[in-house]
Protein backbone atom coordinates (compact mmCIF):
# COMPACT_ATOMS: atom_id res chain seq x y z
CA UNK A 1 0.00 0.00 0.00
CA UNK A 2 2.87 2.36 0.82
CA UNK A 3 4.48 1.58 -2.54
CA UNK A 4 1.21 2.35 -4.33
CA UNK A 5 0.94 5.65 -2.46
CA UNK A 6 4.51 6.53 -3.40
CA UNK A 7 3.90 5.77 -7.08
CA UNK A 8 0.67 7.76 -7.05
CA UNK A 9 2.41 10.64 -5.28
CA UNK A 10 5.09 10.75 -7.93
CA UNK A 11 2.40 10.90 -10.61
CA UNK A 12 0.50 13.61 -8.71
CA UNK A 13 3.14 16.30 -8.59
CA UNK A 14 0.96 18.86 -10.38
CA UNK A 15 -2.68 19.74 -9.91
CA UNK A 16 -5.31 22.04 -11.35
CA UNK A 17 -7.47 24.15 -9.04
CA UNK A 18 -10.68 25.42 -10.59
CA UNK A 19 -12.40 28.37 -8.91
CA UNK A 20 -15.80 29.35 -10.22
CA UNK A 21 -18.76 31.56 -9.38
CA UNK A 22 -22.02 30.65 -11.07
CA UNK A 23 -25.09 32.80 -11.68
CA UNK A 24 -27.87 32.17 -9.15
CA UNK A 25 -30.80 33.16 -11.36
CA UNK A 26 -30.53 30.13 -13.65
CA UNK A 27 -30.62 26.84 -11.66
CA UNK A 28 -30.61 24.74 -14.82
CA UNK A 29 -27.40 26.37 -16.05
CA UNK A 30 -25.76 25.88 -12.64
CA UNK A 31 -26.72 22.20 -12.62
CA UNK A 32 -25.30 21.69 -16.11
CA UNK A 33 -21.94 23.14 -15.01
CA UNK A 34 -21.85 21.04 -11.84
CA UNK A 35 -22.67 17.88 -13.76
CA UNK A 36 -19.93 18.68 -16.25
CA UNK A 37 -17.43 19.08 -13.42
CA UNK A 38 -18.59 15.74 -12.01
CA UNK A 39 -18.22 14.06 -15.41
CA UNK A 40 -14.63 15.33 -15.60
CA UNK A 41 -13.92 13.68 -12.26
CA UNK A 42 -13.36 16.89 -10.28
CA UNK A 43 -13.05 16.66 -6.53
CA UNK A 44 -14.93 19.27 -4.48
CA UNK A 45 -12.61 21.07 -2.05
CA UNK A 46 -15.23 23.59 -0.97
CA UNK A 47 -18.13 25.40 -2.62
CA UNK A 48 -16.91 26.79 -5.94
CA UNK A 49 -13.42 25.24 -5.66
CA UNK A 50 -12.57 22.02 -7.48
CA UNK A 51 -9.43 19.92 -7.95
CA UNK A 52 -8.12 17.74 -10.75
CA UNK A 53 -4.76 16.17 -11.60
CA UNK A 54 -2.97 18.34 -14.17
CA UNK A 55 -3.38 16.48 -17.47
CA UNK A 56 -3.90 17.72 -21.05
CA UNK A 57 -7.42 16.29 -21.07
CA UNK A 58 -8.30 18.03 -17.79
CA UNK A 59 -6.93 21.35 -19.04
CA UNK A 60 -8.88 21.07 -22.28
CA UNK A 61 -12.12 20.14 -20.53
CA UNK A 62 -11.91 22.91 -17.94
CA UNK A 63 -10.89 25.51 -20.52
CA UNK A 64 -13.93 24.68 -22.64
CA UNK A 65 -16.14 24.81 -19.54
CA UNK A 66 -14.73 28.25 -18.66
CA UNK A 67 -15.86 29.58 -22.02
CA UNK A 68 -19.37 28.28 -21.35
CA UNK A 69 -19.42 29.79 -17.83
CA UNK A 70 -18.41 33.17 -19.25
CA UNK A 71 -21.29 33.01 -21.73
CA UNK A 72 -23.80 32.47 -18.91
CA UNK A 73 -22.31 35.46 -17.00
CA UNK A 74 -20.36 33.51 -14.42
CA UNK A 75 -16.64 33.53 -13.69
CA UNK A 76 -14.02 30.77 -13.71
CA UNK A 77 -10.27 30.66 -12.95
CA UNK A 78 -8.00 27.75 -13.80
CA UNK A 79 -4.92 27.62 -11.58
CA UNK A 80 -1.89 25.35 -11.68
CA UNK A 81 -0.87 24.33 -8.14
CA UNK A 82 1.56 22.00 -6.39
CA UNK A 83 0.84 20.10 -3.21
CA UNK A 84 2.98 21.13 -0.22
CA UNK A 85 4.74 18.00 0.94
CA UNK A 86 3.79 14.36 1.35
CA UNK A 87 0.95 14.97 3.78
CA UNK A 88 -0.94 17.27 1.43
CA UNK A 89 -0.24 14.96 -1.51
CA UNK A 90 -1.89 12.11 0.39
CA UNK A 91 -4.81 14.40 1.18
CA UNK A 92 -5.20 15.33 -2.50
CA UNK A 93 -4.92 11.69 -3.56
CA UNK A 94 -7.64 10.79 -1.07
CA UNK A 95 -10.08 12.97 -3.01
CA UNK A 96 -9.65 10.61 -5.98
CA UNK A 97 -9.61 7.26 -4.20
CA UNK A 98 -12.06 4.97 -6.07
CA UNK A 99 -11.44 1.94 -3.83
CA UNK A 100 -14.90 2.10 -2.23
CA UNK A 101 -16.62 2.16 -5.63
CA UNK A 102 -14.55 -0.76 -6.88
CA UNK A 103 -15.27 -2.76 -3.71
CA UNK A 104 -19.01 -2.16 -4.05
CA UNK A 105 -18.83 -3.26 -7.68
CA UNK A 106 -16.88 -6.40 -6.74
CA UNK A 107 -19.48 -7.29 -4.09
CA UNK A 108 -22.30 -6.87 -6.62
CA UNK A 109 -20.53 -8.87 -9.31
CA UNK A 110 -19.64 -11.68 -6.89
CA UNK A 111 -23.31 -11.75 -5.90
CA UNK A 112 -24.23 -12.80 -9.44
CA UNK A 113 -22.70 -16.21 -8.69
CA UNK A 114 -25.67 -16.97 -6.43
CA UNK A 115 -27.78 -17.16 -9.57
CA UNK A 116 -25.61 -19.80 -11.26
CA UNK A 117 -27.74 -22.86 -11.93
CA UNK A 118 -30.87 -20.99 -10.85
CA UNK A 119 -31.24 -17.91 -13.05
CA UNK A 120 -31.14 -17.82 -16.83
CA UNK A 121 -27.47 -17.40 -17.87
CA UNK A 122 -28.50 -14.82 -20.47
CA UNK A 123 -30.08 -12.69 -17.73
CA UNK A 124 -26.88 -13.00 -15.69
CA UNK A 125 -24.83 -11.95 -18.71
CA UNK A 126 -27.05 -8.91 -19.30
CA UNK A 127 -26.60 -7.81 -15.68
CA UNK A 128 -22.88 -8.41 -15.98
CA UNK A 129 -22.69 -6.18 -19.06
CA UNK A 130 -24.36 -3.42 -17.04
CA UNK A 131 -21.69 -3.82 -14.35
CA UNK A 132 -18.96 -3.80 -16.99
CA UNK A 133 -20.22 -0.40 -18.13
CA UNK A 134 -20.16 0.77 -14.49
CA UNK A 135 -16.54 -0.40 -14.27
CA UNK A 136 -15.67 1.57 -17.40
CA UNK A 137 -17.23 4.72 -15.94
CA UNK A 138 -15.30 4.34 -12.67
CA UNK A 139 -12.01 3.52 -14.36
CA UNK A 140 -12.33 6.45 -16.79
CA UNK A 141 -12.23 8.79 -13.78
CA UNK A 142 -9.65 6.74 -11.88
CA UNK A 143 -6.58 8.91 -12.31
CA UNK A 144 -4.38 6.84 -9.96
CA UNK A 145 -5.24 3.14 -10.55
CA UNK A 146 -4.65 0.79 -7.64
CA UNK A 147 -4.97 -2.90 -6.82
CA UNK A 148 -8.71 -2.43 -6.27
CA UNK A 149 -9.12 -1.66 -9.98
CA UNK A 150 -7.26 -4.84 -10.91
CA UNK A 151 -9.39 -6.87 -8.46
CA UNK A 152 -12.59 -5.49 -9.98
CA UNK A 153 -11.37 -6.36 -13.49
CA UNK A 154 -10.54 -9.91 -12.35
CA UNK A 155 -13.94 -10.33 -10.69
CA UNK A 156 -15.72 -9.24 -13.87
CA UNK A 157 -13.59 -11.54 -16.02
CA UNK A 158 -14.10 -14.58 -13.77
CA UNK A 159 -17.88 -14.18 -13.58
CA UNK A 160 -18.08 -13.53 -17.32
CA UNK A 161 -16.17 -16.74 -18.07
CA UNK A 162 -18.39 -18.72 -15.70
CA UNK A 163 -21.59 -17.26 -17.18
CA UNK A 164 -20.32 -17.95 -20.70
CA UNK A 165 -19.66 -21.57 -19.73
CA UNK A 166 -23.26 -21.88 -18.51
CA UNK A 167 -24.55 -20.43 -21.76
CA UNK A 168 -22.41 -22.67 -23.94
CA UNK A 169 -22.02 -25.98 -22.03
CA UNK A 170 -19.13 -28.19 -23.20
CA UNK A 171 -21.06 -31.38 -22.47
CA UNK A 172 -23.85 -30.43 -24.84
CA UNK A 173 -24.63 -32.34 -28.02
CA UNK A 174 -22.51 -31.84 -31.11
CA UNK A 175 -23.84 -29.04 -33.29
CA UNK A 176 -26.47 -30.01 -35.84
CA UNK A 177 -26.89 -33.64 -34.71
CA UNK A 178 -30.66 -33.47 -34.04
CA UNK A 179 -32.44 -35.75 -36.52
CA UNK A 180 -34.77 -33.50 -38.49
CA UNK A 181 -35.51 -36.07 -41.16
CA UNK A 182 -37.19 -38.81 -39.14
CA UNK A 183 -39.43 -36.48 -37.12
CA UNK A 184 -42.13 -34.21 -38.36
CA UNK A 185 -41.51 -30.61 -37.36
CA UNK A 186 -44.71 -29.25 -38.87
CA UNK A 187 -47.78 -27.92 -37.07
CA UNK A 188 -46.03 -28.64 -33.80
CA UNK A 189 -46.13 -26.96 -30.41
CA UNK A 190 -42.77 -25.23 -29.78
CA UNK A 191 -41.98 -24.25 -26.18
CA UNK A 192 -39.36 -22.01 -24.63
CA UNK A 193 -38.84 -20.49 -21.20
CA UNK A 194 -39.37 -16.97 -19.89
CA UNK A 195 -37.86 -14.43 -19.60
CA UNK A 196 -37.40 -14.23 -23.35
CA UNK A 197 -34.57 -12.34 -24.98
CA UNK A 198 -32.78 -12.17 -28.32
CA UNK A 199 -32.16 -15.91 -28.85
CA UNK A 200 -35.68 -17.02 -27.92
CA UNK A 201 -37.31 -14.26 -29.98
CA UNK A 202 -35.13 -14.78 -33.03
CA UNK A 203 -35.54 -18.57 -32.82
CA UNK A 204 -39.33 -18.22 -32.60
CA UNK A 205 -39.24 -15.95 -35.66
CA UNK A 206 -37.06 -18.46 -37.52
CA UNK A 207 -39.41 -21.34 -36.65
CA UNK A 208 -42.48 -19.44 -37.83
CA UNK A 209 -40.82 -18.04 -40.97
CA UNK A 210 -38.66 -20.93 -42.23
CA UNK A 211 -39.29 -24.18 -40.31
CA UNK A 212 -42.90 -24.53 -39.16
CA UNK A 213 -45.13 -21.69 -40.44
CA UNK A 214 -48.14 -23.09 -38.54
CA UNK A 215 -46.27 -23.55 -35.27
CA UNK A 216 -47.96 -22.93 -31.93
CA UNK A 217 -45.61 -21.16 -29.53
CA UNK A 218 -45.75 -21.73 -25.78
CA UNK A 219 -43.93 -19.55 -23.25
CA UNK A 220 -43.09 -21.60 -20.16
CA UNK A 221 -42.62 -20.14 -16.71
CA UNK A 222 -39.18 -20.58 -15.16
CA UNK A 223 -39.82 -23.95 -13.44
CA UNK A 224 -42.70 -25.15 -15.60
CA UNK A 225 -42.21 -28.56 -17.22
CA UNK A 226 -42.07 -28.65 -20.99
CA UNK A 227 -45.12 -30.56 -22.32
CA UNK A 228 -44.23 -34.01 -23.63
CA UNK A 229 -45.74 -33.28 -27.05
CA UNK A 230 -43.89 -29.97 -27.44
CA UNK A 231 -40.56 -29.29 -29.14
CA UNK A 232 -38.44 -27.41 -26.62
CA UNK A 233 -36.01 -24.71 -27.72
CA UNK A 234 -33.61 -22.21 -26.15
CA UNK A 235 -33.35 -23.65 -22.65
CA UNK A 236 -31.11 -26.26 -21.04
CA UNK A 237 -32.17 -29.80 -21.94
CA UNK A 238 -34.43 -28.71 -24.80
CA UNK A 239 -34.43 -30.46 -28.18
CA UNK A 240 -32.75 -27.39 -29.64
CA UNK A 241 -30.52 -25.46 -27.26
CA UNK A 242 -27.12 -23.85 -26.94
CA UNK A 243 -24.10 -26.00 -27.74
CA UNK A 244 -20.42 -25.46 -27.04
CA UNK A 245 -20.08 -22.63 -29.54
CA UNK A 246 -23.56 -21.87 -30.87
CA UNK A 247 -26.72 -20.26 -29.54
CA UNK A 248 -30.06 -21.92 -30.25
CA UNK A 249 -30.74 -19.83 -33.35
CA UNK A 250 -27.47 -21.07 -34.88
CA UNK A 251 -28.29 -24.66 -33.82
CA UNK A 252 -31.63 -24.44 -35.61
CA UNK A 253 -29.89 -23.14 -38.73
CA UNK A 254 -27.46 -26.07 -38.69
CA UNK A 255 -30.10 -28.70 -37.90
CA UNK A 256 -32.48 -27.60 -40.67
CA UNK A 257 -29.67 -26.90 -43.15
CA UNK A 258 -30.42 -23.18 -43.21
CA UNK A 259 -26.89 -22.13 -42.31
CA UNK A 260 -25.96 -21.62 -45.99
CA UNK A 261 -28.50 -18.81 -46.19
CA UNK A 262 -26.26 -15.74 -45.87
CA UNK A 263 -29.00 -13.53 -44.46
CA UNK A 264 -29.90 -16.00 -41.71
CA UNK A 265 -26.23 -16.68 -40.97
CA UNK A 266 -25.61 -12.97 -40.41
CA UNK A 267 -28.60 -12.74 -38.10
CA UNK A 268 -27.19 -15.75 -36.26
CA UNK A 269 -23.89 -13.93 -35.71
CA UNK A 270 -25.82 -10.94 -34.38
CA UNK A 271 -27.94 -13.04 -31.99
CA UNK A 272 -24.83 -14.83 -30.74
CA UNK A 273 -23.24 -11.45 -29.96
CA UNK A 274 -26.35 -10.19 -28.13
CA UNK A 275 -26.73 -13.30 -25.99
CA UNK A 276 -23.02 -13.57 -25.20
CA UNK A 277 -22.78 -9.89 -24.30
CA UNK A 278 -20.24 -9.13 -27.03
CA UNK A 279 -20.14 -5.49 -28.12
CA UNK A 280 -17.74 -5.60 -31.08
CA UNK A 281 -20.45 -6.18 -33.68
CA UNK A 282 -21.61 -2.76 -34.88
CA UNK A 283 -25.28 -3.67 -35.41
CA UNK A 284 -25.66 -5.34 -32.00
CA UNK A 285 -26.22 -2.14 -30.02
CA UNK A 286 -28.94 -0.92 -32.40
CA UNK A 287 -30.83 -4.21 -32.40
CA UNK A 288 -30.51 -4.44 -28.61
CA UNK A 289 -32.13 -1.00 -28.31
CA UNK A 290 -34.99 -2.08 -30.60
CA UNK A 291 -35.61 -5.26 -28.60
CA UNK A 292 -35.51 -3.40 -25.28
CA UNK A 293 -37.99 -0.87 -26.65
CA UNK A 294 -40.30 -3.67 -27.79
CA UNK A 295 -40.17 -5.25 -24.32
CA UNK A 296 -41.21 -1.94 -22.74
CA UNK A 297 -44.03 -1.37 -25.23
CA UNK A 298 -45.63 -4.81 -25.06
CA UNK A 299 -47.53 -6.61 -22.32
CA UNK A 300 -47.01 -10.28 -23.16
CA UNK A 301 -44.77 -12.70 -25.04
CA UNK A 302 -47.13 -13.15 -28.03
CA UNK A 303 -47.37 -9.41 -28.47
CA UNK A 304 -43.61 -9.07 -28.00
CA UNK A 305 -42.92 -11.66 -30.70
CA UNK A 306 -45.29 -9.92 -33.11
CA UNK A 307 -43.43 -6.67 -32.48
CA UNK A 308 -39.94 -8.12 -32.86
CA UNK A 309 -40.81 -10.24 -35.91
CA UNK A 310 -40.87 -6.99 -37.88
CA UNK A 311 -37.31 -6.24 -36.71
CA UNK A 312 -36.05 -9.66 -37.82
CA UNK A 313 -37.93 -9.39 -41.12
CA UNK A 314 -36.18 -6.08 -41.83
CA UNK A 315 -32.80 -7.50 -40.84
CA UNK A 316 -33.33 -10.46 -43.15
CA UNK A 317 -34.29 -8.22 -46.05
CA UNK A 318 -31.18 -6.12 -45.44
CA UNK A 319 -28.84 -9.11 -45.14
CA UNK A 320 -30.27 -11.43 -47.77
CA UNK A 321 -28.12 -11.99 -50.83
CA UNK A 322 -29.99 -13.59 -53.75
CA UNK A 323 -28.12 -16.36 -55.59
CA UNK A 324 -26.25 -15.19 -58.70
CA UNK A 325 -28.16 -15.49 -61.94
CA UNK A 326 -27.13 -18.44 -64.09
Amino acid sequence: MAAETARAGAAAAHWLAYVTTLPTEDPAARMLVLRTLESLGCAVMREGVFLLPDTPAARQGLTSLSEHITRIHGSAYLLSVNSLGESQTRQFLGFFDRTHKYNELIKTVEGLKAGFGVSDPVSIMRLLNKHKREYEIISTLDFFPSESKARAARALSEVEQAAHALMFPKAQKTSGTVDTTGKQYFRRVWATRKPVWADQLASAWLIRRFIDPEATLVWLDKNQECPAHAVGFAFAGATFCNSKDKVTFEELLASFKLDQNTGLARIGTLIHALNAGETKLAEAAGVQTLLQGAIRRTSGEDQLLAETEMTFDLLYEAYFEPPPEQ
